[in-house]
């Protein structure tokens, strides 16, 4: 779909000669706007419900600007994340009200009145390492639109660090559990929870954790019902799920 062809469609609908319900399907097939070195979905939030996410590694501070100022062009929201001190300026070139959360190597722009998260998705992670990742959980599960709450540190060494957070373990509507190591923290939660448990391995920990691999497997082989885990130090992928089952877990109350 053109521009020709989007101003058509409004047409239609200011005239009354198409629903609205059907021109909102039409609508989301808009296309991309392409750039010389990116093809930018600009109209993501409409069909996922949040717009595209800048993934900064890899990227020059001009194209990252570049593709920032496009998406803001069709959206209040931006994410961008793995993102250095000079992703930020770039940014905020584009966008003076950007945020650096600089231990989730997160920039947002929210645009607008911001509204009171929904829900509750709780962020434990093992250990204080672990935090830089749980962190982008955090900022990613926020920015489209849950209330979260963390517990740091509060890993099986200690296991009594963990079961004094039961009550809120219980009420939230998922859990994102972080852990590097040997990764157990997440069966342990998942034995506790009602709800869903997103598990997160991360690369901390000694040799033989292989950079994380050994957390992943102890994650995927969870002898706990209802956990699911994300990639390695994938924080952004498991606040991204959480935030989309903590909301529809939220119109269902």
């Amino acid at each position: 779909m053109n521009q020709e062809s989007l101003k058509k469609l409004l047409e239609k609908v200011r005239s009354g000669s198409l629903p609205v319900d059907e021109a909102l399907q039409e609508m989301r097939h808009l296309p991309f706007a392409e750039l010389p070195f990116a093809k930018v979905d600009s109209h993501r939030g409409v069909r996922c419900g949040f717009p595209e996410v800048i993934f900064c590694q890899g990227k020059t501070p001009q194209q990252i600007s570049q593709i920032a100022r496009t998406i803001l062009d069709h959206s209040d929201l931006l994410l961008a994340t793995r993102a250095g001190p000079g992703d930020f300026e770039a940014i905020r070139g584009v966008a003076p009200e950007a945020r650096y959360h600089d231990q989730a190597r997160c920039v947002t722009v929210e645009r607008g009145e911001k509204k009171p998260g929904a829900g509750m998705v709780l962020m434990i992670s093992a250990g204080t390492s672990d935090i830089p990742v749980a962190e982008e959980a955090r900022v990613t599960a926020e920015i489209m639109g849950a209330r979260v709450e963390t517990v740091y540190d509060a890993g099986v060494a200690g296991i009594h660090r963990l079961l004094h957070q039961t009550e809120r373990i219980m009420a939230a509507n998922v859990l994102v559990v972080v852990a590097g190591m040997e990764g157990a923290l997440a069966s342990v939660v998942g034995g506790l929870a009602e709800a869903p448990v997103i598990a997160v391995p991360t690369s901390v920990g000694y040799g033989a954790s292989f950079g994380g691999l050994a957390p992943l497997l102890t994650m995927l082989n969870s002898c706990a019902a209802g956990v699911a885990a994300v990639n390695i130090d994938n924080g952004f992928g498991a606040g991204y799920l959480a935030a989309l089952i903590n909301r529809r877990r939220e119109g269902k109350d």
